[in-house]
């Protein structure tokens, strides 16, 4: 599962991407310094994996990771093939999740692509692209569609009037995301013509160290642009992030977040957004060996979080020993909690919940 980080040229999408990731993807004042997508597998901040290693002690810790993408910067005309309008769609086409970066600061010295800041003007470059080249995507389905259709497929009947509704949808200048499938038919196709716009979207106005805590106007006009999109609007000052990243004590980046007014580096918090966005979630395993987050999917049952760790695991699962997280940390270990009657045991239905802490039984 891969979150690709989207945007204009120069607003500051190579800088994030390094702060997440520490890889060395070039940053540049001109377009196009990200020319190859770069992938970085980004750890997932989270205390409770620090709460876990704490009360176990264990040799070794693994947390849970994002792979996130840095995608060229795209222009006005790429879903015509300007700039490298073609490479950017092809590469985002290949990630579950969209983060849109938007410039929401001012500065002489950073040249912008279209002359001057204006994050509503840059948010719908971007838009308007990624549903031109879905709108050609849904043409030429519908084209197919439509030939079936005339024969009475019933199959082709229900694709040709979801095809229609999300075409209606982009000729209106809205994502395909907006169009609501109705019943588990219509999700599934929904799911097949895997459409950019239907991808989910998360928004981070990149701002000056000034606004890192509540914003500036330019976040302000973001926040009432995209109100009835149910997307998540992120305030991050990218600048900041990269002068973090560059103190050597943990000290030290305290320090910083203080004189800025941050609890935590934006960046953690647009790391799990970035995990939530993708519709995952963390379940633990700790022993001596080792406290391990692993990532599934929300909705996920226990064979399938299982799977995770090993195929036979899923194959033979017979059933998994689950204690809430909120029970190990208050009781301090598996045996105190046991003792209080708060070890479950669970079968192939279970559901697993975020943070719950698992042994499985199985046998192949």
């Amino acid at each position: 599962m891969k979150a690709g980080i989207v945007g204009l040229p120069n607003v500051g999408k190579s800088t994030l991407f390094n702060c997440l990731s520490n890889a060395k993807a070039q940053s540049a004042n001109f377009p196009f310094c990200t020319i190859e997508p770069n992938i970085g597998v980004v750890n997932v901040p989270d205390p409770r994996i620090v709460r876990l290693e704490e009360l176990v002690k264990p040799e070794r810790v693994q947390m849970a990771t994002v792979d996130i993408v840095d995608i060229a910067g795209l222009v006005k005309g790429a879903s015509k093939g300007e700039g490298l309008g073609n490479q950017f769609l092809g590469n985002i086409r290949e990630c579950n999740a969209i983060i849109h970066v938007l410039r929401c600061f001012d500065n002489d010295n950073i040249v912008h692509v279209d002359g001057n800041v204006n994050p509503i003007r840059d948010k719908e470059t971007i838009d308007i692209e990624l549903q031109l080249k879905d709108l050609e995507t849904v043409e030429k389905r519908l084209e197919k569609a439509n030939k079936a259709a005339k024969v009475g497929n019933k199959e082709a009947l229900v694709e040709q009037a979801l095809l229609n509704k999300i075409k209606e949808a982009l000729l209106q200048s809205k994502s395909a995301r907006t169009v609501v499938p109705n019943g588990n038919d219509e999700e599934e196709l929904f799911e097949s013509f895997q459409l950019i716009t239907a991808k989910p979207v998360l928004y981070v106005c990149n701002v000056d160290e000034a606004s890192a805590v509540n914003g500036n106007k330019y976040v302000d006009q973001v926040r009432e642009l995209v109100k009835d999109e149910n997307a998540e609007v992120i305030i991050l000052s990218v600048g900041a992030e990269a002068d973090i990243n560059e103190l050597e004590s943990y000290e030290e980046r305290q320090m910083f977040l203080q004189d800025l007014g941050l609890s935590e580096p934006g960046s953690a918090v647009l790391i799990r957004a970035a995990y939530k966005l993708l519709n995952l979630q963390t379940y633990f395993t700790a022993g001596v060996k080792e406290v391990r987050a692993w990532t599934i999917k929300i909705g996920d049952t226990a064979p399938k979080a299982a799977g995770v760790i090993h195929t036979d695991f899923e194959k033979g699962f017979i059933r998994a020993e689950v204690i809430a997280y909120e029970d190990y940390s208050n009781y301090g270990s598996e045996a105190k909690v046991k003792e209080a009657g708060k070890l479950r045991v669970e079968g192939k239905e279970y559901i697993v919940k975020d943070g719950d802490v698992m042994h499985f039984r199985f046998n192949v």
